[in-house]
């Protein structure tokens, strides 16, 4: 068991993948303490999403390993890690409301579906949302669908979370002022975040540590 006694803490430590015969990541390791966000930066194939996949338990690194609260978690599947993994695309179910889609994560741990849609509401009222509830997803601005998939990750209350350049997709005027709104948000949840961008503007808005992935090894 995981300790409930211990501050949360994500390692990577000495992570090594290879790409077919190249070296993708080598012997890169972090940690990234409770309430913390640590910035992933680096060029398009630095490994930065891999390194993600990896935290997250979607890839099994070929050395290294992953801790969890001073736990390894290396083999444990991505499904009972409990972190969240947030995408560019926002990921929302198009076939479900609002509300709907901030109740699936709490529905899919086995809380009754009335109360986790009552418990949506919450979260929704506290991103402003509460009246865009039973509207369909995609009747939704670009930064209204972006605090849905916040709200949607958060409300699970992740021991991690994890994401893959969240604001890509959106216009300048928009992504500065949801950094400052998700930084603030992540920081009052006290989670460890972990930040892959391109963005060096969006790293040290949002970031308390960057890190830069320079030919597949982490350099502050």
């Amino acid at each position: 068991m995981i300790g409930a006694d211990q501050p949360k803490v994500l390692e990577l430590r000495h992570i090594t993948q290879r790409y077919g015969s190249q070296p993708l990541l080598q012997d890169v390791s972090l940690r990234v303490a409770a309430g913390e966000i640590v910035a992933l930066l680096g060029p398009s194939g630095s490994g930065k999403s891999t390194l993600l996949a990896i935290a997250a338990g979607l890839l099994r690194p070929d050395a290294g390993s992953v801790w969890f609260d001073g736990v390894e978690i290396t083999a444990m599947p991505p499904e009972r890690r409990g972190f969240a993994l947030m995408f560019q695309d926002f990921a929302l179910f198009p076939h479900l409301n609002v509300q709907d889609n901030v109740a699936f994560g709490l529905v899919e741990q086995r809380v009754r579906k009335k109360d986790a849609r009552a418990q949506a509401v919450q979260m929704l009222d506290v991103f402003g949302l509460g009246a865009l509830a039973q509207r369909r997803v995609w009747n939704l601005s670009g930064g209204e669908q972006q605090r849905v998939a916040l709200a949607r990750a958060l409300i699970t209350r992740p021991r991690v979370l994890l994401l893959d350049e969240p604001f890509s997709a959106l216009d300048a005027d928009l992504r500065t002022s949801l950094r400052q709104e998700f930084k603030t948000r992540i920081e009052a949840a006290g989670i460890p975040t972990l930040l892959v961008t391109h963005d060096q503007t969006e790293a040290a808005s949002m970031a308390n540590r960057c890190v830069r992935l320079v030919s597949g090894q982490g350099a502050r």
